[in-house]
C-alpha cells in the first residue's frame, strides 16, 4: 500500500489549490514535497509561503515521516 501524508493548506494557497486538505504519496523530504506540489498545482509556483511541520515553521529541507502534520501557510500580516 502506498503511504500518504496529509497536507493542510491555508489562505490563498487553499484558494489556488481549491482544497484545504490534500493527501500526497509519502515524500522523502520537504524539497521533494514542494516540487511535487508545484507540479500538481502550477498556480502556487510563484506564491511565497511557509511550511510548518507539526506546528513548527521550518526554513530548510526537512525529512518527512508518516505521522507528520504538514501545513502550507501564506504570509501573515498584522501588528
Amino acid at each position: 500500500m502506498d503511504e500518504q501524508i496529509k497536507i493542510l493548506a491555508f489562505g490563498i494557497l487553499a484558494e489556488k489549490m481549491q482544497t484545504n486538505v490534500l493527501f500526497f504519496s509519502m515524500p522523502v523530504d520537504t524539497d521533494t514535497l514542494m516540487k511535487d506540489l508545484k507540479k500538481a498545482y502550477p498556480s502556487i509556483d510563484k506564491l511565497k509561503f511557509s511550511i510548518a511541520i507539526n506546528k513548527k515553521i521550518i526554513s530548510e529541507n526537512t525529512p518527512l515521516h508518516r505521522e507528520d502534520e504538514v501545513a502550507l501557510l501564506p504570509p501573515f500580516s498584522g501588528g
